[in-house]
């Protein structure tokens, strides 16, 4: 569940003069210009040899699950399916010669001083690539825009408009695609980036030696992969300035910390309230700052919030399987919350992936009679994948089976793995502004809290990590009623306690869509919401910012389209809809309860401060 936001795109940027002018691209310090050509070589040196010494000591290897390897073999099948039928590929070429003498044509007329022109092809709205007036005024780089463009919807066309391809590998083609014509843009390269190579010229290359050196250190901290820095990461430190709300942790297994948080109000709501985040990241997602913070403002409305902290699992965990989570996790967090405050009856909420191991072991619990949690809110979780979106790229028996492979030498896959598939789900926005940002322009990244979380990964334990890939995304035996968990089959249906299922509308990982059809499979009431923005903002939106709309429409029935469209709106955080839900269930209130004396610590506990 990576994040949605940006930063540090613009730091450094020199602009275009008013009328296009060779002299802005001319070295007017050769001997200067040479020697920093030299050292960005030396860096790059340095660059290799930090991706090849973890290889050559073993401590590395590149496996067939890597995406590139399935990229080609996507590829390929794309070419056979176009290539098959000679007047099907006669057709595909003449577009695209088609749309190249039309880019030229404009090229000619630009140069020899003839009318405006349109543009063959337009960037879509909200790319902001090519911004710079210099992608416009200058014949050149017009010239490499347009003809760019043109060959990206071109390239797109053809992965969307294959037809008769299976259903998987076409939706592996066009997201594979859609990778490359990010990855070759012009915009991403000193020489076919008007403000790139104004910049190089400006500081006579110096912006490329700061860019490889940073790229030295970083696929060093990455021990052999490149680890993207996104955000000024020596600017935060967890429990000083970002997941600082005040508890205490009272328990600890193999697998999670339970933190208890210290109340705010002289009275609580008698049900207490247990967040299961996803252990794909880390739970201070939810609290990031005192002023974003969804954990305090609980803790403001009167609720006794208990939190589990995963672990970052190392090869100890291996084995550790949803069970295991669940019982040491899940459970064992019930268990604490009665100890700590004698209350059986609990409010509880999932956090994407945490949802869905969630709603796993309320079906489960369901069947053996633990009855201790009243009421379960969703956070753009998935319950049923059959629409779950492009992270399904990813999964196929070959890939998974690989991935195994690859997870079973160590007992768990590397975050960085994880962080980079994430990443690669918003390419345009989450990996080439940073590439361009921190290796062409040597810019640090500005520090940015959602972006210091989103880079912290964290590993993923095998056992786990692979029934979850199996279970749900490959064969989707959740809601199929097929999933088997400590030896019972689970049916969602068997959970009738009152759900409040939270979608955001622009959510590339839990796919609102996904969401609204896994609200059919619960045998209880379930109050479907859609929240504005992402699978972060839309979730983490305080009503302090006034930012945002989410949308209340009763059931999920029907298409969601069909629910939107006579749906509410209401402006603003569904943050407060949510607690007067909750206080509908049972609106109690008892004198608040302080962590006891007897803890492990202060909140946010040490699990959470392992990094990779």
């Amino acid at each position: 569940m990576p994040s949605t936001a940006g930063s540090g795109k613009d730091a450094g940027k020199t602009e275009a003069p008013d009328t296009p002018s060779v002299e802005q691209y001319l070295v007017k310090d050769p001997e200067r210009f040479a020697l920093n050509i030299a050292r960005m070589i030396e860096q790059a040196g340095k660059a290799a040899s930090a991706w090849a010494e973890p290889r050559e000591k073993g401590e590395r290897s590149d496996h067939v699950a890597e995406p590139a390897a399935d990229m080609v073999r996507t590829f390929s099948k794309l070419t056979e399916y176009w290539l098959s039928d000679p007047s099907r590929a006669l057709e595909a070429q003449t577009r695209l010669f088609s749309g190249y003498m039309q880019v030229w044509a404009n090229a000619i007329d630009r140069v020899s001083g003839g009318a405006e022109v349109e543009d063959v092809v337009k960037p879509e709205k909200g790319d902001k690539r090519f911004l710079d007036p210099e992608w416009g005024k200058n014949a050149f780089f017009d010239f490499l825009k347009q003809a760019y463009l043109v060959t990206a919807r071109w390239a797109a066309d053809l992965a969307e408009h294959a037809d008769e391809m299976d259903e998987h590998t076409r939706h592996k083609a066009t997201f594979y695609v859609k990778q490359v014509t990010n990855a070759i843009s012009p915009s991403n390269f000193v020489l076919t980036n008007p403000e790139l190579f104004r910049e190089t010229i400006a500081s006579n290359g110096e912006n490329l030696v700061r860019g490889m050196k940073m790229l030295a250190e970083d696929i060093t901290a990455g021990k052999g992969d490149l680890k993207l820095r996104q955000a000024d990461n020596t600017r935060f430190e967890i429990g000083k300035n970002i997941a600082v709300s005040p508890g205490k942790v009272i328990g600890r297994s193999d697998i999670a910390e339970i933190i208890q948080y210290t109340p705010t109000t002289e009275t609580v709501l008698k049900r207490p309230l247990l967040i299961c985040p996803p252990w794909i990241n880390k739970f201070y997602i939810l609290d990031l700052n005192p002023e974003k913070s969804f954990i305090r403002w609980a803790v403001e409305q009167g609720h006794s919030v208990f939190v589990i902290s995963w672990v970052n699992p190392d090869e100890r965990h291996g084995g550790k399987t949803w069970e295991a989570y669940t019982r040491e996790g899940i459970q064992f967090g019930l268990d604490m919350i009665e100890k700590a405050t004698g209350e059986r009856e609990v409010n509880a909420i999932g956090y994407c992936v945490g949802g869905t191991l969630l709603a796993a072991a309320l079906a489960l619990l369901a069947q053996e009679g633990d009855d201790r949690i009243r009421s379960v809110t969703f956070f753009a979780t998935q319950v049923d994948f059959t629409y779950a979106g492009d992270l399904k790229v990813f999964v196929d028996e070959e890939q998974i089976a690989a991935l195994e492979l690859a997870m079973n030498e160590r007992g768990y896959l590397e975050g960085t793995k994880m962080a980079t598939a994430f990443n690669m789900l918003r390419s345009g926005d989450l990996i080439w502004p940073y590439v361009v940002n921190n290796y062409m322009r040597g810019k640090e990244p500005l520090p940015f809290d959602l972006l210091y979380w989103n880079a912290d990964s964290t590993r993923m334990a095998a056992a786990n990590h692979s029934f979850y890939l199996r279970n749900c995304y490959l064969e989707n035996n959740l809601s199929a009623g097929r999933m088997e968990l400590a030896g019972r089959t689970l049916s969602l249906s068997d959970i009738t306690i009152p759900v409040y299922n939270l979608a955001t509308k622009e959510d590339h990982i839990a796919p609102a869509k996904s969401a609204f059809e896994g609200s059919r499979y619960f045998g209880g009431e379930v109050e479907y919401v859609l929240s504005g923005s992402g699978h972060i903002a839309g979730v983490v939106n305080p009503p302090s910012l006034k930012k945002y709309q989410y949308w209340t429409g009763g059931k999920a029935v029907g298409s969601l389209a069909d629910w939107l469209s006579a749906a509410h709106e209401h402006a603003g955080s569904w943050w407060p809809h949510w607690q007067r839900w909750i206080e509908d269930q049972d609106a109690t209130r008892v004198p608040a309860r302080q962590p006891g004396a007897k803890t492990l610590g202060d909140a946010p506990g040490s699990y959470v401060k392992v990094r990779v």
